[in-house]
């Protein structure tokens, strides 16, 4: 029986924790996602799955208002109160479902991001959450979010520094299939991560039942030459393979 979210991140959640860039996807996705949320300047600002509150306090250092964040591991939420409590920024953290955050009225946020949330849920938990995240909103709000690129699991070999275990599924019979898999840090360490299958189709088909109708400003993520030229060695296997999905949409 495979773990819960909250036991999987509850055993490894010391090995999130940081201050700057360690794991791969603090160097090929985050950066990109935060300069995406700007401007947040006095913005109103909810981290949906925020884990030990990386992305939620480089958000308030640039200058975000009230920031908040929500994660169903016990441990992640600690680490991020923990740090909370050594370098006080003002950011509120609750452990809590992301499909349900409590005390939130509606049209409340300026924006909502989603950083690797809904590669832990299936497609009818995703467009749930998509549901409670455009009613919290105010119109223009802004919903930025990342998943795992759907082709990776198919491109890339099961080996570091990123995988996730297909074990022969099919791109589209593999709908709602966990995939477990592994994401590495620059020092050896590696962190258990998991990707409960969509396809590109899932994503656009969640959001418009969600209620949103612009169409989303999309980027595929992947290894740049910066990221090779900082360290050939840990990136080099990744060159030139879809690693992340950006989706950005106003409300």
């Amino acid at each position: 029986m495979n773990e819960t979210n909250a036991e999987l991140y509850n055993r490894s959640a010391s090995n999130w924790q940081r201050s700057e860039p360690i794991l791969l996807s603090d160097f090929t996705a985050r950066p990109f996602l935060l300069s995406w949320c700007e401007p947040v300047k006095g913005q109103r600002v909810l981290d949906l799955g925020c884990g030990e509150g990386y992305i939620a306090r480089q958000l308030k250092k640039r200058g975000a208002g009230r920031v908040e964040g929500i994660d169903i591991s016990e441990e992640m939420i600690a680490g991020a109160i923990a740090t909370e409590q050594t370098e006080p920024l003002g950011i509120r953290y609750q452990v809590g479902d992301a499909s349900q955050p409590t005390g939130y009225d509606g049209r409340e946020f300026d924006l909502v991001v989603a950083v690797f949330l809904f590669n832990y849920v299936d497609r009818e938990q995703m467009t749930s959450i998509m549901k409670e995240v455009f009613r919290i909103l105010r119109p223009g709000g802004r919903f930025v979010f990342s998943v795992p690129h759907p082709c990776l699991p198919f491109l890339h070999e099961e080996q570091p520094p990123f995988y996730f275990k297909r074990d022969g599924a099919g791109y589209f019979s593999a709908r709602d299939k966990i995939f477990e898999g592994r994401i590495w840090r620059r020092d050896g360490t590696s962190v258990p991560v998991r990707c409960v299958h969509k396809t590109l189709d899932d994503y656009f088909h969640s959001l418009a039942t969600a209620g949103f109708t612009s169409l989303p400003a999309i980027r595929e993520l992947y290894p740049q030459p910066e990221h090779l030229h900082l360290d050939p060695e840990f990136f080099a296997s990744l060159k030139d393979k879809p690693l992340h999905l950006a989706f950005n949409i106003v409300s």
